[in-house]
């Protein structure tokens, strides 16, 4: 059990927990640092304060099979459009956002002179590739595109990563939790967890950032369970994303899951890598909600 649990998200399948753990435990500790606590940043970066990683990156390899493809379906085609849809809302480079435009178009007119529906994931996969924010520096631009919409879609629709995956998560919820903070696909893993958890005892602080969950095409609509509300026994949920982050949905996810307030809004600004889960958990705002955790009385 841990009195920090973190939730890593897509394209972490060739790491482990060990090495994921590390790099979260001392980004976060800087922040917290930053955010005035330097005792308990001591604390965190020197193993006193518990950290765990949920970690379930291994069930997404395919022994003895090749990667470099996603399996067509109506999910896919789906998550590929509401990310050109960010990319068209978002995007501050006009040619960008007339990229993503004519790539969504693409899919309303059926593909018209294109090869088939495969020739338009195939032109919308080539038009995400192109935009700078979506793809992180250090990953080949088609391959990421293709692993993260490989990921999300195959933990929705496939039950036995998605039992899996929830319980590398609740292994290490207990009592003493007092946060958990969540990246990406896997704060759809955290949210769903923490509606699985049984302790009695209220958990000071849920962090999402850089979070699909709002994604109304196919995350939202596709939640266990339905319909969405606000984690039971959740004291506060802050949820952070990088404007250019369009991986993730909006930042205001009040409206979608009643029950409790969630914070919400753009505000870091994590450089040439939006989506990139340590610039996250550099920031203040995150080292200050962490520090804010450790002082709320416990409820056991």
């Amino acid at each position: 059990m841990s009195e920090i649990v973190f939730v890593h998200g897509i394209a972490k399948e060739q790491l482990t927990a060990d090495t994921l753990e590390q790099e979260w435990r001392t980004q976060l500790a800087g922040a917290v640092r930053i955010a005035g606590d330097g005792a308990l940043a001591d604390r965190i970066r020197g193993g006193e304060v518990r950290c765990r990683m949920g970690f379930y990156g291994n069930y997404f390899l395919r022994p003895g099979g090749q990667g470099g493809a996603v399996a067509e379906s109506a999910m896919v085609d789906e998550l590929t459009k509401e990310w050109l849809r960010n990319v068209a809302a978002r995007s501050l480079d006009e040619y960008e956002r007339d990229d993503a435009r004519r790539a969504v178009g693409g899919y309303r007119l059926g593909a018209e002179g294109a090869q088939g529906t495969g020739a338009v994931l195939g032109w919308a996969i080539r038009t995400l590739s192109r935009v700078p924010w979506f793809v992180p520096p250090v990953y080949g631009a088609a391959s990421f595109v293709v692993s993260a919409l490989d990921q999300v879609t195959r933990y929705l629709e496939e039950p036995e990563i998605r039992v899996k995956a929830r319980e590398r998560v609740l292994e290490h919820l207990g009592p003493e939790t007092r946060v958990v903070i969540a990246h990406s696909l896997g704060s759809v893993v955290a949210w769903e967890a923490l509606h699985q958890r049984t302790e009695r005892a209220e958990l000071p602080l849920l962090v999402t950032i850089g979070s699909p969950l709002g994604l109304r095409g196919v995350v939202y609509p596709n939640l266990w369970p339905q319909p969405p509300v606000f984690p039971p026994k959740v004291k506060r949920w802050v949820n952070v994303a990088d404007r250019n982050d369009y991986i993730a949905a909006e930042p205001d996810l009040g409206p979608l899951f009643p029950g409790g307030t969630i914070e919400g809004t753009w505000t870091p600004d994590n450089g040439a890598d939006p989506h990139e889960a340590r610039f996250y958990l550099g920031k203040e705002m995150i080292g200050r909600a962490v520090a804010e955790a450790f002082t709320y009385p416990r409820q056991l």
